[in-house]
C-alpha cells in the first residue's frame, strides 16, 4: 500500500493552504472575507488535493477572481492513482509537468458550471490543461440516470473507464464551484472522448468488430508518437444507422465486409494532423488525405445547419455539426453521415 505522505507533511501543506486563504484577514480586519474554490477543498479535507496544487504552484491561480469550475478528486481518488504507477509512492514521485497538466485538467477557467446545467444529453467544455499545438482540452459531463460522470465516469469493473462520477455536487464559493469527484481525470485520448459520450456508441461498435485493425490502440497513441495526432470525423449512431439502412444484409456492422469496414473507418481519420475548425480554409475548400488514403473535401461555410460540408471520396455530402472535441492526441469533428471513399 502506498501513501500519499506522512501525516506531518499533509498537516504541514494543509495549514499553508490554509495560511494562504488566511493572509488577508490579518492585513485588515475590516476587509470582507472571500471564500474561493481552494478554501472549499480545504474544507472538505482533500488534503492530497491541497498537496498537489501547492507542489504544482496553482494555490494563487485558484484564489483569483476566477471564476473557476474545478472538479475536485477526494484522497481516495489521488491515493488509486499513486496506486497506479509503481514508482509513485508519493504526490513528490509525480513529474511535475504531467502533474500540473494533471490539475489543470480538472479546472475550467472563465465559467461556473452547476451540476443543474449537465443534462442527460451531455456537454462539453474546455480545461485549463492544453494538448496538441498547444490547444485547451475539451472535458464532457453528462448526467447519467441521476449521476454526473465526467469523461464517460468511472465505468464499472468489467469496463472501466477513464473519466469519473460526481459524488458532491455544487460546493459554491466566491469565485466559482467545486465538484467532488471519484478518480483523477487523466487527459483523455481520443478512445476515451469516443467512449464518453453515447452518441459515438456505433463508431466504438465499428472500431472494435472482430477482423477489424487495433484502432483502439492506433488511436491512443501518445501525442509525438506516429501517426499521433489524429483528427477523427465521427459520425454519430443516426449516420451509422442510416448506413446499416443501405443495404438490407447489413444489420450491425459486423455484416459489413471486413475490408470494406475497414477503408471506410480508416477514411474518417488524418494522421499525424491536429485540424482544429480554426485550421481550415475558411470560406473556402480543404481537402485533407485521409489514412484510408483518398481526400476528402471540407468547404467553409457550411449549409443547411452545417457548420462545414463535406464531401466524401465517393462524391456524398456530408455535414460537420460539432467541432473541436480536444484530446490528448488528436481532436474529433462530428459529422452526420458516413463518409465513404470512391469504390
Amino acid at each position: 500500500m502506498k501513501f500519499i505522505s506522512k501525516n506531518l507533511k499533509l498537516l504541514t501543506v494543509f495549514l499553508l493552504v490554509l495560511g494562504i486563504s488566511a493572509c488577508s484577514d490579518d492585513d485588515d480586519n475590516n476587509i470582507p472575507t472571500s471564500t474561493t474554490v481552494v478554501d472549499v477543498a480545504v474544507t472538505n479535507g482533500f488534503t492530497s488535493l491541497a498537496e498537489a496544487l501547492t507542489r504544482a504552484n496553482l494555490v494563487t491561480t485558484l484564489q483569483g477572481v476566477g471564476p473557476f469550475t474545478v472538479f475536485a478528486p477526494d484522497n481516495a481518488a489521488f491515493q488509486a492513482l499513486l496506486n497506479s504507477n509503481p514508482a509513485w509512492n508519493t504526490i513528490d514521485d509525480i513529474d511535475i509537468d504531467l502533474l500540473t497538466t494533471v490539475l489543470k485538467n480538472h479546472v475550467v477557467v472563465g465559467s461556473t458550471i452547476p451540476s443543474s446545467a449537465i443534462s442527460d444529453v451531455g456537454v462539453y467544455t474546455n480545461v485549463d490543461a492544453t494538448g496538441p499545438e498547444n490547444n485547451n482540452l475539451s472535458l464532457y459531463a453528462r448526467n447519467n440516470s441521476g449521476t454526473v460522470e465526467i469523461n464517460g465516469g468511472d465505468g464499472t469493473t468489467t469496463a472501466p473507464r477513464n473519466g469519473a462520477d460526481v459524488t458532491f455536487a455544487d460546493q459554491n464559493a466566491d469565485n466559482g464551484v467545486v465538484h467532488v469527484i471519484n478518480k483523477v481525470l487523466l487527459p483523455p485520448t481520443i478512445i476515451d472522448m469516443a467512449l464518453a459520450n453515447p452518441e459515438f456508441g456505433s463508431l466504438v461498435a465499428s472500431l472494435t468488430t472482430d477482423g477489424q485493425p487495433d484502432f483502439v490502440s492506433t488511436l491512443s497513441t501518445a501525442n509525438g508518437t506516429s501517426p499521433a495526432p489524429f483528427t477523427v470525423f465521427a459520425p454519430t449512431n443516426a449516420a451509422f444507422q442510416a448506413l446499416l439502412d443501405s443495404n438490407m444484409m447489413w444489420n450491425s456492422p459486423a455484416d459489413i465486409d471486413t475490408a470494406l469496414l475497414t477503408a471506410v473507418l480508416e477514411h474518417h481519420v488524418l494522421a499525424a494532423q491536429n485540424v482544429q475548425s480554426v485550421d481550415l480554409v475558411q470560406n473556402g475548400t480543404t481537402s485533407p488525405v485521409t489514412l484510408q488514403g483518398q481526400t476528402i473535401n471540407i468547404i467553409l461555410p457550411g449549409t443547411n445547419g452545417n457548420i462545414a460540408d463535406v464531401v466524401d471520396g465517393a462524391g456524398n455530402d456530408a455535414g460537420i455539426i460539432a467541432v473541436d472535441v480536444q484530446t490528448s492526441n488528436g481532436v474529433i469533428h462530428v459529422v452526420n453521415a458516413v463518409l465513404l471513399p470512391a469504390s
